[in-house]
């Protein structure tokens, strides 16, 4: 790889190791050597083994489930690099953990994703990497370059090439937050569009009541940035159905699934759901689930903010 005068160093928290070796994989590297372990009363311990100094550092690690344990991993990594004089360091995060919660929409609540950008940068970080934030804003959260990357590059291609989507599909976006991303969706596909209003019932059930859209006789499929019990997705699955879907299938950028989301996506009419390995998949859906790669993606991203080049062409999508 070529680089600048900075040595260009990859390291993986243990958050998702799998996706860390692909990235450096697809770089043509071997991740640094770093020792992460957890004292008996839990506290995280971690020591890099190389020298650090003058290095331009990438730290690979999404805060998902447990999300707590791996920020405070995160933050600690970031710590123990910036004391060891690392020239600059870059918190790739293929998952921002508390991205929900962005803002005050109740009396007396935290914003806790800017409190977690907070975190970030005094920890350490002098940029951030991260993809499909769950809102847009929290890049104006942080007070450091953030590089936005998008995974439907990754999806719109398997979609063309396995779903065979055309002019007749419809992109649908199950509930109000995710209109925009279904409909840029849309766009790009050139295919129709819907959308289905969601009602919360209680904090685990949701409802799908009114959908604005024609989807009689076509394949629908249905575009979320996030989803851990699946209900949101099986509720729009099952209205979709109903009004004459012929198949549905689900993008879904980061899947948290739990076992309740495997006991959904086995009993909803869903054929697929689509997802990226932004996490470790561990709740195994037989013949539902496809897991797309998207550590090219990011190391691609990592190889350009290194070299000093634009990251902004990897947001298009491919030619059909």
């Amino acid at each position: 790889m070529e680089g600048n005068a900075r040595d260009i160093r990859l390291y993986s928290g243990t958050a998702n190791p799998e996706l860390s070796k692909a990235i450096a994989k697809c770089l043509g590297m071997e991740l640094g050597h770093v020792k992460v372990e957890r004292f008996p009363d839990g506290e995280v311990f971690v020591q890099y083994k190389d020298n650090l100094r003058n290095a331009d550092m990438f730290i690979i690690q999404p805060t998902c489930y447990p999300t707590n344990e791996n920020l405070m991993e995160l933050l600690i990594m970031l710590d123990a690099a910036r004391r060891a004089s690392a020239a600059r360091i870059t918190a790739v995060i293929p998952y921002y953990g508390y991205a929900r919660q962005d803002r005050k929409d109740r009396p007396r609540v935290p914003i806790t994703s800017k409190l977690v950008a907070n975190l970030l940068t005094t920890a350490g970080a002098n940029r951030v990497l991260a993809m499909d934030l769950h809102c847009q804003q929290i890049q104006g959260f942080f007070d450091i370059p953030v590089d936005h990357l998008y995974a439907a590059p990754v999806f719109m291609q398997y979609l063309r090439d396995v779903i065979r989507v055309d002019e007749e599909t419809v992109i649908v976006s199950p509930d109000s937050g995710s209109v925009k991303m279904a409909h840029s969706y849309a766009d790009k596909l050139n295919c129709g569009f819907a959308v289905i209003a969601k009602r919360r019932v209680n904090a685990t059930t949701v409802e799908s009541s009114h959908l604005v859209g024609e989807v009689d006789g076509r394949v629908c499929v249905i575009a979320d940035d996030l989803t851990s019990t699946a209900g949101t997705l099986c509720a729009a699955a099952e209205l979709l159905t109903r009004k004459g879907a012929s198949k549905v299938y689900a993008i879904v950028s980061h899947s948290l699934l739990t076992d309740k989301a495997r006991t959904n996506l086995l009993n909803s009419p869903i054929e697929q759901l689509i997802t990226t390995n932004s996490v470790p998949n561990t709740c195994h859906i037989e013949g539902k689930l496809k897991v797309l790669c998207i550590a090219p993606l990011l190391a691609e991203a990592i190889r350009r903010i290194h070299n000093g080049e634009s990251v902004s062409t990897l947001f298009r999508d491919p030619e059909p």
